[in-house]
C-alpha cells in the first residue's frame, strides 16, 4: 500500500513540480494573484529554480518507471525540500504566509517521498531485481 502511494505522491508532485519549472522559464503574462511574486523574483533565480524543478519533477517519476538509477528519485525529492525551504525563505521575506503554507505542505511531501523511497519502500534497478 505505501508503494502505491508514494508512487502517487510522485507523480503529482513530478508532474507538479515539472510544470512549475517551465513555468519560471517562461513567466507568462495574467499570472494568479497567488503566483505574482515570479514577476519580481530575479531572472537568474528563476533559471536556477526552473531548471532544479524539471529536473527534480523527472526525477520523482523516470528512474522508477524505467527501474535505471532508482537512487535518483529519494535524491530528487530531497533536492524538492531543499527548494521549499529557499522558497518559503523568499516568501517570508515579502510576508506572503499563503504561499509559505504552500512550501511547507510541498516540502513535506516530498520528505515524506525521500525517507519512504529510501527507507520504507525503495524503488529497485532492473538489474537488482
Amino acid at each position: 500500500m505505501i508503494h502505491g502511494i508514494l508512487w502517487l505522491l510522485q507523480v503529482v508532485l513530478g508532474v507538479y513540480f515539472f510544470i512549475t519549472g517551465i513555468i519560471h522559464w517562461i513567466v507568462p503574462p495574467g499570472l494568479p494573484a497567488p503566483m505574482a511574486w515570479m514577476y519580481e523574483l530575479p531572472r537568474i533565480l528563476h533559471q536556477l529554480s526552473g531548471t532544479a524543478e524539471i529536473l527534480a519533477g523527472i526525477g520523482l517519476i523516470l528512474p522508477g518507471v524505467v527501474r535505471i538509477q532508482t537512487h535518483l528519485t529519494p535524491l530528487a525529492a530531497l533536492g524538492l525540500v531543499f527548494i521549499m525551504i529557499g522558497a518559503a525563505i523568499w516568501h517570508l521575506t515579502r510576508g506572503e504566509f499563503q504561499n509559505i503554507f504552500m512550501n511547507a505542505v510541498l516540502g513535506g511531501l516530498s520528505a515524506l517521498i525521500a525517507y519512504g523511497r529510501w527507507k520504507i519502500a525503495p524503488l529497485r534497478d532492473r538489474s537488482r531485481g
